[in-house]
């Protein structure tokens, strides 16, 4: 039996020698994406032990020893699929892409196993899935997820050219891009098929929200926490400020210690508009999610919380009392809007709508597991926000929310645009660097991880 078989995308004869060079016994051709349906009888079908997946078209380097470091790590492990760190060309300039450690909460659709992966082939063999389009890929990486670990070689073995040179910030909404739409339906009923495979599926059944039974001086809160961020606050306080509603409501600034002037500013805002409160928490170890428990926890807080960044405005005076409307429309505990990409001068930018027009009332709460975002604005029911908790970190704690409420209640939504999101170079997540990402990535992953062992717990416990 051959051991290793090298499978390309596309008939490519400099490639194919690199590969036999490296080692391979054998070089077949795929001649479509691997998301298209071919890829698995194509896999089945090898006679090797192994096969090696190449997922671009573009040159890449191998020394003398990957390959047996692919396959003697596969034979050790007894892995079903085995993935690696790499070097990365851009721009002429070679970096190293350190990918990360697969959990049971790396199901998004878009990790980054780097360009090459081996699969142990008697265990694509076991494969069964749906006929796709564009998730045949997908689908069987995470049905080989059931069947054995995945092995993570801390190890650079390839180099591999990188021809998107777009930064973090600008990838970051290619999933919700609609010209990428045809292919989040095929991965959502992937994913969701796995979900049922594994125990982890919820089905579409919901809590009700009793808002009677709670007293609140205010209907509603607008939470804003900040720091250092004086050019852009006073036109987002402003923007929540300037909201036209039948109820009261209030904008609660949790000031994180700035030093740049942002404190005194709106000390001398909160004296104009008492409507304004502003905090200064004693801690100094508080990130974003703790800065929203000094707010939400705040006795000055309403029964609903909505959320403002300190970068962002609210796309008119109406949307405050659309949200509180749609809570009681649709009865939900979280309440998700939508939003518009724009640059500091709110002019828009591309994708422009964000809307996540992939969230279903039957099936949002288990696609919200394969994706790494919910929406914006975001907005609270207090009890329960406070019962819960926001995780005190500067990113993914609205994320941990989302997973949090949808497992018992239903998220509501608004599909027209609430808010503007402005892009500039302050924005935190504007232009991450790799270990940067690969920290936020992992720790969405062990976030999903976290919320897969609740929903199995809760489905076994009926």
């Amino acid at each position: 039996m051959k051991k290793i078989t090298a499978v390309l995308l596309q008939q490519n004869e400099t490639l194919q020698q690199t590969f036999i060079n490296a080692g391979a016994d054998e070089c077949v051709v795929l001649g479509k994406n691997v998301g298209d349906a071919s890829l698995l009888p194509l896999l089945q079908g090898l006679e090797s032990e192994y096969a090696l997946l190449y997922m671009k078209t573009s040159p890449i380097e191998l020394s003398k020893t990957s390959l047996k470091r692919f396959l003697s790590v596969a034979d050790d492990t007894g892995a079903s699929m085995v993935y690696s760190n790499y070097y990365q060309v851009m721009n002429g300039e070679t970096t190293v892409v350190p990918t990360i450690e697969y959990q049971m909460g790396s199901v998004r659709d878009d990790f980054n196993f780097g360009s090459l992966v081996l699969v142990r082939i008697d265990d694509v063999k076991e494969v069964s899935i749906a006929p796709y389009q564009y998730a045949t890929w997908y689908a069987i990486r995470l049905w080989l997820s059931t069947i054995a670990d995945f092995c993570h070689i801390d190890e650079v073995l390839y180099t591999e050219m990188e021809e998107d040179t777009r930064k973090s910030g600008e990838k970051q909404f290619d999933y919700v891009n609609p010209r990428n739409r045809a292919v989040q339906i095929e991965m959502e009923q992937a994913f969701t098929a796995y979900l049922k495979e594994v125990g982890a599926y919820l089905e579409p059944k919901f809590k009700d929200v009793d808002f009677s039974g709670v007293s609140f001086e205010k209907e509603a809160s607008v939470i804003i926490p900040v720091r250092n961020r004086v050019k852009t606050v006073a036109d987002a306080v402003h923007s929540a400020l300037s909201q036209k509603t039948s109820f009261s409501f209030n904008v609660i600034v949790i000031d994180n210690h700035s030093t740049d002037g942002t404190t005194e500013l709106l000390k001398e805002m909160a004296i104009v508009d008492n409507r304004l409160v502003h905090i200064v928490p004693e801690s100094t170890q508080l990130g974003i999610g703790g800065c929203w428990m000094e707010g939400v926890n705040n006795p000055a807080c309403g029964k609903f919380a909505i959320q403002l960044d300190s970068d962002d405005l609210y796309q008119d005076e109406t949307v405050l009392q659309q949200i509180v409307d749609a809570f009681y429309a649709q009865n939900c505990a979280m309440l998700i809007g939508s939003y518009t990409m724009t640059n500091f001068d709110l002019e828009v930018l591309p994708p422009g709508l964000i809307d996540h027009v992939e969230w279903t009332p039957d099936n949002g709460r288990n696609n919200a597991l394969r994706i790494n975002g919910l929406g914006a604005p975001r907005a609270f029911f207090t009890p329960l926000l406070r019962e819960y908790g926001v995780p005190n970190v500067s990113y993914g704690e609205d994320y941990a929310l989302g997973l949090r409420f949808s497992r018992e209640y239903q998220i509501g939504r608004l599909y027209n645009s609430l808010y503007l999101c402005r892009r500039w170079e302050g924005n935190s997540d504007a232009a991450l660097a790799i270990d940067k990402v690969n920290a936020n990535n992992f720790y969405k992953d062990k976030l999903r991880t976290i919320e897969m062992a609740a929903r199995l717990l809760k489905n076994m416990e009926g």
